[in-house]
């Protein structure tokens, strides 16, 4: 079965880390790239197991690679939680053991003032640690990328 590591990139998200981080049950590791927190952060991620790495200055995203554990990746936005339906897509996406190369996209869900709004297009979230080509903190979008079912939600800033 394939290990996910989820990798999320955070600064002073003391506030929102713990929703995000109690919805990633389908993956075996969670790496935080801390830069710089001032708030209860580092100590939120660590209370869920997180292995927490301070951000190097000028440090390309690429260059974090060497800290994850699993084949696969998994990259959130600390507002950004797994829906329920996602969390078993990716439970069965798991028992399925998917063919390396591949990279997977999620469609999202934004909280906004005036409600939720679904994003058009899915993003590339899900990929081989050493398939991933990035886009800041974020990988670049895979256009032939195969879509899981189930919502990733982003909550509006606290």
């Amino acid at each position: 079965m394939p290990s996910i590591t989820v990798l999320l990139h955070t600064e002073n998200d003391a506030l929102r880390l713990g929703r995000c981080l109690e919805t990633v049950y389908p993956c075996d590791e969670i790496v935080i790239i801390d830069h710089g927190s001032r708030d209860h952060t580092v100590q939120i991620a660590k209370e869920y197991g997180a292995r927490v790495i301070p951000a190097k200055l000028r440090e390309s995203a690429d260059g974090y690679r060497a800290h994850l554990r699993g084949a696969w990746i998994l990259v959130l936005d600390p507002r950004e939680s797994l829906s329920e339906s996602l969390a078993a897509s990716l439970y069965e996406w798991k028992s399925e053991a998917p063919a390396e190369g591949h990279s997977f996209s999620i469609f999202l869900r934004e909280e906004t003032a005036g409600g939720w709004v679904d994003h058009p297009a899915p993003q590339t979230r899900l990929l081989p640690v050493q398939g991933i080509q990035w886009n800041g903190i974020l990988p670049k979008n895979d256009p032939n990328a195969v879509t899981l079912e189930g919502p990733l939600l982003r909550f509006a800033l606290p």
